[in-house]
């Protein structure tokens, strides 16, 4: 047993959850099982929800909310830095954790998946303290005020990022929170949830209930006492949710899934354009809703992009989390790895070039929810590969004749959360970028900028996280005409 599982148990943390300030048990007796995807087997059984559990957990954030709403903002950035400090100095327990529910390489969990989540408190805080919650239009004042009680449902692929990206912009913007994390990845959860406690938040500000998505997740949605509910999930997730919210008109926020695309132009330097494409297709094995997986090449490109790509993907050591060697652990939970595999049957099936990979684990791991990392080059548009979302360590290589079929192919899909575009001529790779029905694209690999709004089109969802306007998605605007004489 991890520090982490240690401490969740010694606190007694496994079977309760966190209401109005403190640690209580479920009211049913439903466990859920965690599983190592590592080593497939349990680690830890926690508590799952009721219907009771989560009308105590909005009666209490209800309750809060109307003093809280009414804190300034600088109080509510003084508690996320106090957040923030308490968080930075468990980011081992934190990252050991993620680790053994999700399977990350442990370097991962270090480097990306902890740092990253804290960048969304640092945001969020940066924000709030320069927001213009009221603005001067002629007599009257725009004023922006939080939304009241919000739902947020996180995943288990990035399990505290996504957490951070809802709790914090929401408790700046001065609502109060009911939160479910993914029933498969929930440890994480509990620990973000002592450091809230710690930090001093008011009762009720912050509320934590596990279960799954028919109990939970659907009372949550469809409370009458919330007002806002955000989702992180698959699309037929986000659908069930905005369904269980319709009758209440409450405001529905989804960040759901992608077929990103990565669109290599002509003049781009393949030697540079080609490996960080596979590692952003690959990171976190894939399983990111934005993973640019569709690589679009010329044509005539497409034996040295292959030959380029192999050699990428031969460098990733996928294996033991805890290993240093490893860069990519394992799948984080058995029914993703089922439906990786399925996938990789199906681009064989239709016929796809196989670069590099294939189905089953890789050589000398028979246990745990290992695939190999797979790159499939002439793929079609029409291949199930090309148009369904994997979401596992598979990369799609489709080429084109003219930048226009380029375009075309990036935008045939159901999806539009990411897209990449490399190239050159600044000129062109811009014009194209205008031209991607996307939420957020990226030019030439840059940096990642936590204040830059990220949300999808089409079925990719609604709404936007990070940066001020991550924030906004928790303001409600109020008109007050004769405020200013």
């Amino acid at each position: 047993m991890n520090a982490a599982l240690k401490h969740l148990a010694a606190n007694n943390r496994l079977g309760r959850f966190f209401v109005d300030g403190s640690w209580v048990d479920a009211s049913g007796t439903e466990k859920g099982a965690v599983t190592n995807p590592a080593t497939e087997e349990v680690i830890a059984h926690i508590a799952l929800g009721d219907q009771k559990d989560v009308d105590m957990a909005v009666a209490a954030a209800r309750r809060a909310f109307k003093s809280w709403s009414r804190t300034t903002p600088e109080y509510r950035a003084e508690l996320l830095t106090r957040l923030i400090s308490i968080l930075e100095g468990r980011t081992e327990l934190l990252a050991e954790c993620i680790t053994a529910e999700m399977g990350a390489a442990i370097s991962y969990a270090q480097a990306a998946q902890v740092p990253l989540a804290l960048a969304h408190i640092k945001t969020s805080r940066d924000v709030l303290l320069s927001f213009p919650f009221v603005e001067q239009r002629g007599h009257t004042a725009i004023v922006r005020e939080p939304i009241g009680v919000c739902s947020l449902i996180t995943p288990w692929n990035w399990p505290l990022f996504q957490i951070t990206a809802k709790v914090s912009p929401a408790l700046a913007a001065g609502c109060t929170v009911v939160l479910k994390p993914s029933e498969l990845a929930p440890l994480d959860a509990l620990l973000f949830a002592e450091a809230v406690e710690e930090a001093g938040f008011p009762d009720g500000v912050f509320n934590l209930v596990n279960g799954d998505g028919p109990t939970v997740g659907q009372r949550m949605s469809s409370h009458p006492d919330v007002d806002m509910v955000s989702i992180t999930g698959s699309t037929r997730a986000g659908i069930l949710v905005a369904q269980a919210a319709a009758p209440t008109v409450k405001r529905v926020a989804q960040e759901l899934g992608g077929k990103s695309p990565n669109v290599i132009l002509p003049d781009a330097d393949l030697e540079r354009a080609v490996p960080p494409g596979v590692a952003s297709a690959f990171r976190n094995l894939g399983q990111s809703c934005s993973a640019p997986t569709r690589m679009i090449v010329p044509r005539e490109l497409l034996p040295q992009v292959e030959e380029i790509a192999f050699k990428a993907a031969s460098e990733i050591v996928v294996g033991d989390p805890l290993s240093p060697e490893t860069t990519h652990g394992a799948i984080a939970n058995v029914a993703q790895f089922k439906r990786v595999q399925m996938m990789i049957e199906a681009g064989l099936a239709e016929g796809a070039k196989l670069v590099t990979g294939g189905a089953g684990r890789p050589d000398g791991l028979t246990a745990g929810f290992y695939a190999k990392p797979t790159i499939f080059s002439e793929v079609r548009m029409d291949m199930k590969i090309a148009s369904e979302e994997i979401f596992g360590p598979v990369l799609c290589i489709i080429p084109y004749d003219t930048v226009e079929e380029a375009i075309e192919i990036a935008n045939d899909t159901v999806y539009g959360l990411g897209a990449q575009v490399q190239g050159t001529d600044m000129t062109v790779v811009k014009d194209v970028a205008a031209q991607i029905r996307s939420g957020q694209v990226h030019l030439n690999y840059p940096a990642w900028d936590p204040q830059a709004p990220f949300g999808g089109y089409k079925q990719s969802g609604n709404g936007r996280e990070y940066g001020p306007e991550g924030m906004a998605e928790y303001l409600e605007v109020k008109s007050i005409l004769g405020y200013f004489e």
